[in-house]
């Protein structure tokens, strides 16, 4: 894939419903054709922005983009609680690692779970943990 893919792969881009960019217009908003989960990103575009990201010697952004493609079939309202207990002094470790579980067990998104882990023994050292 070629960067950037709005402008190279135009047709190739769907969001996480499946509907093609292309299809998704002013035109058809105004005509209550499109949804709200119709202007999500899918996986598949975000692993491919993490192959470029990749092929451009950007590990940690692929790294990024991996973690964010497993987060497209979790629920909002769980990524917005995820988001409030990664910040500091918000969580015990056993809210870390139980969240870390669920995201593991429940959304096999298993790069997800690693990094509560990895944040849940950080904040441990640094003593922000309730």
């Amino acid at each position: 894939m070629q960067y950037p893919l709005g402008e190279h792969e135009k047709e190739r881009i769907a969001s996480k419903t499946g509907k093609k960019l292309t299809d998704i217009t002013l035109d058809e908003v105004m005509k209550n054709h499109i949804s709200p989960d119709d202007i999500k990103i899918s996986k598949e575009i975000l692993r491919a922005q993490g192959q470029v990201a990749k092929e451009n010697g950007n590990t940690p952004m692929e790294k990024n983009f991996e973690r964010a493609a497993e987060l497209v079939d979790v629920p909002d309202d769980v990524i917005l609680k995820m988001y409030d207990k990664l910040r500091p002094n918000r969580s015990t470790k056993l809210e870390l690692v139980m969240m870390a579980q669920e995201l593991l067990e429940k959304y096999n998104a298993r790069n997800c779970a690693r990094l509560v882990m990895e944040a849940a023994e950080v904040y441990e050292k640094r003593g922000i943990l309730l």
